[in-house]
């Protein structure tokens, strides 16, 4: 059995989606090093957390592959996810650059 990741008590646990199929893609390459998983059927969202059962951990350096595997979708309580939106807005704004000063400083 999965269980759901620990965290403060006060929070609500995510509901669990077992058993979606998935395709992962891995490539370590001198062009790509990467690893793509493609849910079948289910889109993830902010604060959701995925897990990957039966997918290869390593790769021989020139290889690549196409796997079918299985994997775990634990979703987000609609708190975390507001948490998660907010924290991503704030990041974003940390981006911005705002001078107010007349000309060239």
């Amino acid at each position: 059995m999965i269980e759901a990741p620990i965290g403060p008590r006060w929070l609500p646990q995510g509901s669990v989606i077992a058993d979606i199929p998935c395709t992962v893609d891995i490539e370590n390459t001198a062009d790509s090093l990467h690893a793509h998983v493609e849910l079948e059927g289910v889109e993830v969202g902010p604060g959701d957390t995925l897990l990957v059962h039966g997918a290869p951990t390593d790769i021989e350096f020139g290889h690549k592959g196409v796997h079918q595997c299985r994997a775990t979708l634990i979703r987000a309580s609609l708190f975390e996810r507001t948490l998660i939106r907010v924290a991503a807005y704030l990041g974003l704004t940390e981006l911005y650059e705002v001078s107010f000063s007349p000309g060239r400083v």
